[in-house]
């Protein structure tokens, strides 16, 4: 349930971000925009926040190597959200604007929102499943 809960707060996160860039700036279609940030919602978490952030260091490590493992999830997240903007974006909803630009401007917002959602996901959803793996 904790995945499902972080899937759907991810979701809004992005969602927002995308709103404000996609919809707001390039006048893109709203649905379009939605459907960006549900691929990029799922397809992010797997692997950045599944992946890369919760499977990076060592498990008695993980408070200590936090911020080196938030970097590389923040970066993989980044990278992720320019291709899937600008994948998606080239042919659902950036007619006469710059993808690109559009994509780049998005990477960086959603990467800076993952460096806190991260942080959510230590304390609240790995940490749990940690506190339960350790107990069987």
């Amino acid at each position: 349930m904790d995945h499902v809960k972080a899937i759907m707060i991810k979701f809004v996160m992005i969602a927002i971000t995308l709103g404000i860039v996609l919809t707001g700036f390039y006048q893109g279609e709203l649905s379009d925009t939605l459907l960006i940030s549900a691929v990029l919602s799922v397809v992010a978490y797997i692997i950045g926040d599944l992946l890369i952030f919760h499977k990076e260091g060592d498990d008695y490590e993980r408070k200590e190597d936090h911020v080196q493992r938030n970097v590389l999830a923040s970066v993989s997240d980044a990278i992720l959200a320019f291709f899937v903007v600008s994948l998606m974006g080239r042919s659902l909803l950036i007619n006469g604007g710059d993808v690109l630009t559009a994509a780049f401007i998005s990477a960086i917002l959603v990467a800076a929102g993952e460096w806190f959602f991260h942080k959510y996901l230590d304390n609240h959803v790995f940490d749990d499943e940690h506190a339960h793996n350790h107990i069987r």
